[in-house]
């Protein structure tokens, strides 16, 4: 077990050997960093066949701000990047 904080977790350190459960206590509002950390569990190499992620959402606070914020964000960048895709892919 590690404590991390995700801001030192998100870039540059290798957990994919050395655990596959992840529980976010405090979240961050940026996307990036959120897909860093859960990338440090979930990569090429990892030990473990499955990476579970959890969050503790306590209701009626701005956990559940910050985790609907998240999902947003989430999905324009997955429009931004099929809609460049389709316009690499068919020149329009």
């Amino acid at each position: 077990m590690a404590l991390i904080h995700p801001a030192s977790a998100g870039h540059g350190l290798n957990l994919q050997s050395g655990g596959n459960i992840l529980i976010w206590f405090g979240l961050t509002w940026s996307l990036e960093l959120y897909q860093q950390t859960v990338a440090r569990l979930w990569r090429q190499g990892q030990s473990a066949e499955t990476v579970v992620v959890q969050h503790i959402i306590t209701a009626g606070t701005i956990d559940e701000d910050v985790m609907k914020a998240l999902a947003n964000k989430d999905m324009t960048q997955s429009r931004l990047i099929a809609a460049v895709k389709a316009r690499v892919t068919h020149g329009r």
